[in-house]
C-alpha cells in the first residue's frame, strides 16, 4: 500500500491510472471516499493499493478525465520529443493565474486556428485536440501518412494554431470540486447556491460563460441570459471582460486566420453560420466536414455572442462550432471512443479546407 497526497488536478481516476489500479480498489482502501466520483481535494492523504493491472491508455482510449494538469504534463512530453515540429507559447493567464496554451504546427502562410474547452463541462474537446496534436505529431516524425492525409504537405503550406483549453479554472472545478482552501471557495458557493457538486459547470471560475463574451449581438444574448454570475449562460457585465475570452481574442487579432473551428460537446452537429454574414464558400467547407464526421450541418444555432460568430462578423472568413458528442455533460469516459472516431478525420480535412 503507498500513502499519497493528493495533488491540484488530481481525480480518482487519474491516480487509478497512473498507478495501474481501479478506482473502486481506491474507494475501498479509503473510509473517507464514498464512491468513485467522489471529489479529492489538495493536501489529502489517501491509500493506493500495490497493484498493476494495466499500463497507460493509448491516446484514444479515455478512463479518466483531461485537464490543466494533464495538459501541462503533456506539452512537456512533446516539447522533448516532437520540438522539430511544433512550437508553444503561453498566450495568456486564466483568472486564478493559470496559463493557456497555444501550439503551432507547420510553417505555412496559410493559418487556421483550433479551440477547446470553452465550457467547463466539456473537456472531452480538450482530449480530443490534445490526442489530435499527439496524432499529427507523431505521423510527422514518422513521414506516414496520417489516415490517407499528407501532413507532411499539408503543413508545409499551412500554420495551425491550437487553444485545446481555453477555461482552465473551470474544468479543474469540474473535475476537482471545490474545498475551503480554494481561491474562490466563496465566489463559486455562492454562485452554485451552496451545492458541491459542480457537472452541470460550464461557466470560468466567475461564473462567466466564455463563448457568450463575444461582441456580436452580445447585449442580445445577454438581455435573454441570467443576469448574475451563474453556472452557465451569464454574459458578463460587458463583452470581454474575462481574461480568458481576451486571450484568444488577441490571439485572432494578431493572426490572419483562413478559418476556425470552434469545439463543444452536445449535438453531433456543425453550426456553420452567423445573420448571414459567413462567405459563400462556407457551405461547401461544411459539406466536407458533416460527410467525413457524419454530423449534421445546421446553418445558425439562433444565439449570438459566440466566438464563430463574432470571427465570421469581424473577418467575413468561415467560422464552425463543431458539437462533439450528445447526452449529459460531461460526457461519460467511453463516450471519447466515438468522438475520437467521428472527429479525427473531420480535424485532418479542416487542414485542408
Amino acid at each position: 500500500m503507498n500513502r499519497y497526497e493528493v495533488k491540484t488536478g488530481d481525480t480518482i481516476a487519474k491516480l487509478a491510472v497512473k498507478f495501474g489500479t481501479k478506482p473502486i480498489e481506491i474507494v475501498l482502501l479509503n473510509r473517507s471516499i464514498k464512491s468513485e466520483n467522489d471529489y479529492i481535494i489538495p493536501g489529502q492523504i489517501i491509500d493506493i493499493p500495490e497493484t498493476n493491472y494495466h499500463d497507460k491508455p493509448s491516446i484514444y482510449e479515455c478512463y479518466a478525465e483531461y485537464g490543466p494538469t494533464d495538459l501541462t504534463e503533456d506539452l512537456v512530453q512533446w516539447q522533448k520529443r516532437f520540438s522539430t515540429y511544433m512550437q508553444t507559447e503561453v498566450i495568456g493567464y486564466s483568472v486564478m493565474g493559470k496559463p493557456i496554451h497555444l501550439i503551432k504546427i507547420g510553417n505555412g502562410s496559410k493559418e487556421i486556428f483550433y479551440s477547446g474547452g470553452w465550457h467547463a463541462n466539456e473537456w472531452h474537446t480538450t482530449k480530443f485536440l490534445a490526442s489530435f496534436v499527439q496524432e499529427c505529431l507523431s505521423h510527422l516524425e514518422t513521414g506516414d501518412e496520417c489516415h490517407g492525409y499528407p501532413l507532411d504537405e499539408i503543413f508545409s503550406k499551412i500554420t495551425l494554431y491550437i487553444v485545446p483549453l481555453v477555461n482552465p479554472d473551470g474544468v479543474e472545478l469540474v473535475q476537482q470540486g471545490i474545498y475551503t482552501k480554494h481561491p474562490y471557495y466563496d465566489t463559486v458557493t455562492a454562485i452554485n447556491r451552496g451545492t458541491t457538486r459542480f457537472e452541470h459547470w460550464s461557466s470560468n471560475i466567475r461564473g462567466v460563460d466564455l463563448n457568450h463574451q463575444w461582441p456580436a449581438g452580445w447585449q442580445l444574448e445577454a438581455d435573454e441570459s441570467p443576469q448574475i454570475p451563474w453556472s452557465r449562460h451569464y454574459s458578463g457585465t460587458a463583452p470581454l471582460t474575462e481574461p480568458e475570452a481576451l486571450s484568444v481574442y488577441r490571439l485572432t487579432v494578431q493572426r490572419s486566420f483562413s478559418h476556425v473551428l470552434a469545439f463543444h460537446s452536445q449535438g453531433q452537429v456543425i453550426f456553420w453560420g452567423y445573420r448571414n454574414l459567413e462567405p459563400r464558400e462556407s457551405k461547401e467547407m461544411v459539406t466536407r466536414l458533416s460527410l467525413v464526421s457524419s454530423y449534421v450541418p445546421v446553418h445558425t444555432a439562433d444565439s449570438d455572442g459566440g466566438y464563430k460568430d463574432w470571427f465570421i462578423q469581424e473577418t467575413g472568413r468561415a467560422g464552425f462550432t463543431i458539437e462533439v458528442g450528445v447526452g449529459t455533460n460531461p460526457l461519460p469516459f467511453h463516450a471519447f471512443s466515438e468522438i475520437w472516431s467521428n472527429n479525427i478525420l473531420l480535424a485532418l480535412e479542416g487542414l485542408t479546407l
